[in-house]
């Protein structure tokens, strides 16, 4: 006799509903708590590893964080906080700065030792000692669109400003076009620099809304420089 085969029974998986429709929808601004994280015995991607390994060696000093997946696209994957940066012969502190990735904590790094604080050197007279931001992670669109800003994924940083070792403060809403030559200079000097490590720069010449700092960017599919 034939065995008889029991037809197989659909369970609803309710757990995925609630997941599926908690990804969608919410305001573009909201900070989001997150979703779920990845653990922390999962290793790294190759790339991942390499690029904190390099961000070692240039002696920045940070702490990884875990993978964070907020929904409606926005997350911090890949990222670190980041204590202070490095000079040729000291450490440039950092305000406001919040999770970055790790590509744009490389960038950053670069920028600040060989952009920023030389050319502060050269044009200023004074080593640099700290970098102002308004922040680097924000769960938001760009600004008058509906596509996400690379903030809502930490790859991008808005600057503010510099405090120079003799005390000096510089800028970029005060100095870009109405500070001494020799401010203005520097500022020029730097967004030209940072044109060379970042795929999107967006100074005060592109538009109102970055009248006060330069948004820098990793990992758009095209560079733009303004």
């Amino acid at each position: 006799m034939a065995r008889r085969i029991a037809p197989l029974r659909l369970v609803p998986v309710s757990g995925l509903a609630l997941c599926l429709a908690g990804c969608i929808g919410g305001s573009p601004t909201e900070h989001r708590a997150p979703q779920r994280a990845t653990m922390d015995r999962l290793a790294p991607a190759p790339s991942s590893r390499q690029c904190l390994a390099e961000l070692g060696q240039s002696q920045a000093n940070f702490t990884t964080l875990p993978d964070q997946y907020y929904g409606a696209g926005c997350s911090t994957v890949n990222t670190v906080r980041l204590s202070w940066l490095r000079s040729d012969d000291a450490h440039l502190q950092l305000a406001n700065l919040g999770p970055v990735t790790c590509p744009l904590a490389e960038a950053l790094q670069g920028w600040a030792r060989y952009g920023v604080d030389r050319a502060a050197r050269l044009a200023m007279g004074s080593p640099l000692q700290r970098i102002e931001t308004f922040g680097s992670y924000n769960c938001r669109n760009i600004a008058g669109s509906d596509h996400r800003s690379a903030h809502a994924t930490a790859n991008a940083i808005d600057i503010a400003g510099f405090i120079l070792a003799d005390g000096r403060h510089v800028s970029i809403k005060g100095d870009w076009n109405e500070g001494s030559p020799a401010t203005r200079n520097f500022l020029h000097i730097i967004r030209a620099s940072a044109c060379k490590r970042f795929s999107v720069v967006l100074s005060p010449d592109y538009n109102p809304a970055h009248r006060d700092h330069f948004h820098l960017e990793v990992g758009a599919p095209h560079t733009v420089c303004h």
